[in-house]
């Protein structure tokens, strides 16, 4: 059942998850949970706010750029096809509508247990500190579609409840597709050099910017002086770090004010504030207007 971590929702079951979205499908495997999304499929908008998960999270998407989901960043998601690693603990939120489609993957470690290996070695893609979006063309798409597809199936025809042929099916591509990662960092690294850290700062600031607010804590993780951090954010974005900061908040608090019902001081709190005051001065510095004429100027 969901319970609150703080003012985030934080999700142990799969199924309480799902009860969260209009999403009417269930799992009777508590540790595997296989999804896909069709194409033109009628599936209402809606958006999620912030929530953490205690399971991992895998998903192969396409009709992405057509579409207004989001997970995390709101940057990664333009991509149309895409390849998404989620490892569990990490801040999510999303808001979608009918055009994206793919095949979603939920699972805990016990669904492994006939193979466990030392998961987050073996494929360091689910890292703990951020989610990984891989951009794919629409040849890669395919190819990965049929192993997704393959999981699905078995998945769905399973008569056993631990659907351990869909598990076995998972741990295979995962170890297809760690080789397409790693090839695909290794470009990175040779053909952008320079994004990679600012790369890893907006990933790191949209995975912990509820807890994390400073320049010095987004240093520290990643390993390197606040000033070689603020420097570096200026020359490559001519922003500072702190507003980019704030932007991720802002566009947070944007989401939850437009498509959620949720009291102003609900909000203020859900994205950590100390108080409505101080969030609504906050989002008029940044917005040009407090968080209710935001939501009236839009519900006109």
């Amino acid at each position: 059942m969901a319970h609150s971590k703080g003012v985030i929702p934080f999700y142990d079951d799969i199924n309480e998850f799902f009860a969260s979205t209009p999403f009417p499908d269930r799992t009777n495997d508590p540790n595997l949970f296989c999804f896909r999304v069709n194409k033109g499929e009628d599936v209402k908008k809606f958006y999620k706010p912030p929530f953490r998960r205690s399971f991992y999270f895998m998903a192969l998407l396409d009709g992405v750029g057509q579409s207004k989901i989001v997970y995390d960043n709101m940057n990664e998601m333009r991509m149309n096809s895409t390849l998404v690693f989620q490892a569990p603990g990490l801040l999510s939120s999303f808001y979608r509508t009918e055009y994206a489609y793919g095949y979603l993957m939920y699972f805990k470690l016990p669904c492994f247990s006939f193979f466990r290996p030392d998961f987050e070695k073996q494929f360091p893609f689910f890292d703990v500190q951020k989610t990984h979006f891989f951009e794919l063309t629409q040849e890669k798409y395919r190819e990965f579609a049929l192993s997704f597809e393959d999981i699905y199936a078995a998945y769905e025809k399973s008569d056993d409840k631990q659907h351990t042929v869909a598990s076995l099916k998972i741990l295979a591509t995962l170890y297809q597709l760690k080789n397409f990662v790693q090839l695909t960092q290794q470009q990175e690294r040779l053909t952008q050099p320079e994004s990679i850290l600012l790369k890893q700062f907006l990933q790191l600031v949209s995975d912990n910017y509820i807890e994390k607010r400073t320049v010095n804590e987004y240093a520290e993780m990643l390993s390197i002086t606040p000033k070689y951090l603020s420097e570096y954010i200026k020359n490559t974005t001519g922003n500072n770090a702190l507003l980019l900061i704030h932007q991720r908040i802002i566009a947070e608090a944007k989401s939850l004010v437009l498509y959620t019902n949720l009291d102003i001081s609900e909000i203020c709190y859900q994205l950590n504030f100390s108080d409505p005051a101080n969030f609504n001065k906050f989002f008029k510095k940044h917005v040009g207007a407090t968080p209710l004429e935001f939501r009236n100027q839009y519900n006109r």
